[in-house]
């Protein structure tokens, strides 16, 4: 039987059974990520999004990803913790990006969105035409979808110009989208024209107990630096690493 509450005006009433209903508890989702960028190679989204999927796995959740195939390694295999990994047929076109139709990858993508009961798409990478499709798939099929950028752009070269425009078509009615940083965050609006109350903000995070040194073998009398970083060009961390290295070198001098 259902309890009395007191109204506003001091008399009371039962309350119906669906204000007494207990909440259910949070919903568990299959999650299927996307990208072309994965284990076997190596990189900053490959490893977020294998450890994404495991911390979501330890959370409750479904997850499996799609990528495309690495060489002989084809079909379904299976990670650390069980997480299933779909490696597809998809020609490789330049920098382990596959080329995009839209259509091609149809039947491959939706076959998997359909057997592993998929709710939610989440896409990354501006640069993988494999999740631009799989945004677009997933739109058509009324699945929830979810894109992480991990990267800057400009906007004034010809690739970053037909890059936005691709990226403005697929963001217009994605559910929420994710970046690594405020400065992405900024940059991904001004891109896609979006509107930054769906733009959510996660940074990439360094587990500390992962990269702690043992302080009884520090050298004695000698400063240790060390950087994490990708040595490439258009992030100009070369130039940056250098600049590094000359302040500290100038600093130990004095």
């Amino acid at each position: 039987m259902a309890p009395w509450r007191r109204k506003a005006d001091g008399t009371g009433e039962r309350a119906s059974e669906a204000d007494t209903t207990v909440p259910t508890p949070t919903q568990k989702h299959s999650i299927c990520m996307v990208s072309d960028f994965f284990y076997p190679n190596m990189g900053g989204v490959e490893s977020h999004i294998y450890q994404l999927s495991q911390c979501l796995m330890e959370k409750g959740h479904k997850v499996v990803i799609a990528t495309h195939a690495y060489g002989r390694r084809k079909g379904v295999r299976y990670l650390t913790g069980g997480l299933k990994v779909y490696y597809l047929p998809l020609q490789v076109m330049y920098n382990q990006s596959t080329a995009t139709s839209c259509f091609h990858s149809l039947p491959l993508l939706r076959c998997v969105f359909v057997r592993e009961a998929v709710t939610v798409v989440h896409a990354h990478s501006s640069f993988s035409a494999m999740a631009h499709d799989a945004l677009f798939h997933a739109k058509t099929m009324g699945l929830n979808t979810v894109f992480t950028d991990h990267s800057l752009f400009g906007f004034a070269d010809m690739s970053s110009v037909l890059t936005n425009k691709l990226l403005t078509v697929s963001l217009c009615d994605t559910t929420h989208i994710v970046c690594v940083s405020y400065t992405s965050k900024e940059n991904t609006v001004l891109r896609a024209a979006l509107d930054p109350r769906i733009v959510s903000v996660i940074p990439n995070a360094v587990d500390p107990t992962d990269f702690t040194p043992d302080p009884a073998r520090a050298p004695r009398g000698r400063i240790t630096v060390v950087v994490i970083s990708r040595l490439v060009v258009w992030c100009s961390l070369c130039s940056v690493w250098c600049s590094l290295c000359s302040v500290w070198c100038s600093l130990c001098s004095v």
